[in-house]
Formats: structure tokens, sequence, C-alpha cells
């Protein structure tokens, strides 16, 4: 992709008239050399993935899609859904119940979409379902989301790093918010500058997650955390689209995540040698599953 920044995408938009998802269209085609045809397929089995993802996990009252910690949660809190009034309302709620079985299928090693990343997975799925569902979207909506997504994607692992081992939890779960929150947005008919608005709020209710797997697995805390980052999303987008703005902009979110990132102990990196995976339970799950401590 020619451009390096988000500024420069929204500057090209606007001076341009043109929408971010065609945008990202004419990149795609030109970087990989495929059709419209063959990249709108490409998309469309890329959804088909992801609602089968969200469906197989909350929809498995047997719990045989499970991990080795992990499994049964989105099936609990679509039970509540259906018979129970929210705290947080429908929405949000289904939201996260569609993170977390995507994350239950990833475990289980089901197929799923790496969005960006496998740890990440069931943010952008859960939010692009739940938005189609609320809304009565239809699939080639959605394939605009996902266009817009790409985008937001793109420039962050360009400039920064969308890998835990990299930047901890923030570089994983925060750039598939700022993905979703940005799909969104797009959708419901933001204009750029909203959609990286949306991306930035996200990141910054992010910085500093650290990224510390129980047993080095990507179950626990990582589901929970996808749940989180869908919620995350769809919240930085109804902002955005109200008009409230980012006080430091994308790109310079971006450049802090990163440097947050780097200032990370390794520990605290996808270790698994601090946070969460050395507690007491953390270890004792690990040597449970391992047979070490």
């Amino acid at each position: 992709m020619k451009f390096t920044s988000a500024a420069e995408l929204i500057d090209y938009c606007n001076q341009n008239k043109v929408l971010l998802h065609d945008l990202s269209l004419s990149s795609e085609i030109e970087k990989t050399g495929r059709s419209y045809g063959y990249i709108k397929d490409y998309l469309k089995n890329v959804l088909k993935v992801m609602e089968s993802a969200v469906q197989a996990g909350i929809n498995d009252v047997d719990n045989n899609i499970k991990g080795k910690i992990i499994g049964n949660d989105s099936v609990l809190l679509k039970k509540r859904i259906d018979h129970s009034r929210t705290v947080c309302g429908e929405t949000v709620a289904k939201a996260v119940a569609y993170a977390l079985s995507t994350m239950e299928v990833n475990a289980s090693m089901g197929k799923v979409v790496a969005s960006p990343t496998a740890g990440s997975c069931g943010v952008l799925p859960a939010v692009l379902m739940t938005t189609k569902e609320r809304f009565n979207l239809f699939d080639d909506k959605l394939l605009e989301g996902l266009l817009a997504a790409n985008l937001v994607g793109t420039i962050v692992a360009r400039n920064a790093t969308i890998s835990g081992a990299e930047g901890g939890c923030q570089a994983e779960v925060g750039t598939a918010s700022a993905m979703a929150s940005g799909a969104v947005v797009h959708m419901m008919g933001g204009f750029p500058e909203q959609v990286f608005n949306a991306a930035a709020m996200c990141f910054k209710n992010l910085l500093g997650l650290v990224c510390d797997p129980i047993a080095g697995l990507v179950e626990s805390p990582c589901a929970k955390r996808n749940g989180m980052g869908a919620a995350n999303a769809l919240l930085c987008a109804e902002m955005s689209l109200a008009g409230i703005k980012s006080i430091i902009p994308f790109d310079e979110v971006v450049e802090a995540m990163y440097r947050i990132g780097k200032a990370m102990p390794p520990s605290l990196r996808e270790t698994s040698m601090g946070g969460l995976a050395t507690t007491k339970t953390g270890i004792q799950i690990n040597t449970e599953l391992f047979g070490q401590k």
C-alpha cells in the first residue's frame, strides 16, 4: 500500500472523494494482482468462517468445543441474554458472547480467521455479526466493513506491531478492537476521520495491556480480553459516530502503543513468565496440564 499513515489515507479520501472500502479494494488488487471478483469471493469466505465460528461455540450445549482451560462460557452468556435482563444491554452482551464463542472454537483447534491474530480472533467476527443482526445488514455491507478494517490493521502492522510477543496484548486485542470499531463506523456511514477516531480511542483504552497467557495457551485471559475488545469497539464506534474525537491522532496513538510495547519486559510479552501466568493458580494450572512448575 502506498500510504504510510492514517493521515495520508484520510487526506486522499477527502481530496478525491474516495470511500475507504474502495481504496482498500484497489490497494488489494494492486498488491496481489487478483481481480475484484477473486477478492470479493475471498472476503465472502472470510465472513463465512467468522460466522461459523461464532455460531459453533455459542450453540455448543454439550460442551464439546473447548480448550484445555476454557469452554462453554459463550453458552452461559447466551442463556443469560435469552432469559434475563442484561446489565449492559443485549447488543454489548451478544458481542461479548460471540467473541468468547470464537475464542473457544480457536482453543478447540477449530477454524477461525486470524484477525489480525489467532489470539485476537474473536473481536472482529463478534462485532461484525452483532452489527449485522442489529441493523439487518447484507453481506455486501459487511464486506465494506472488512475492507475498512483492513486499512486500520495495515497501518498498525506497517508502523508498529500486531504481535503479542513484540508488543503485548495491546498490540493484538488492541489492533483487533481498533479494526472492528473502524469497520462499524464505516458501515454506519461514518467519514474516514471518524473511522480512525474510533480506532484511536480503542487503542487508548487498551494501552499497556500485557500478554500473560496461563500455561502458554491462547485461552486465558485471552478469551475474556477478546470479549472486552468487542465491547470496547462498539463503545468507541458509538462515541465517534456522535462526533467525539480522539485528542491524540491515530498515527500518534499507534506510535505510542509501539513504544509502550517495547518498554514492556519480556515476562509480559507472551512468554508466560509474568502476570497472571505466574499467579498461584496460574502455576497450578500449568503444573496440572504439563507437569511443569
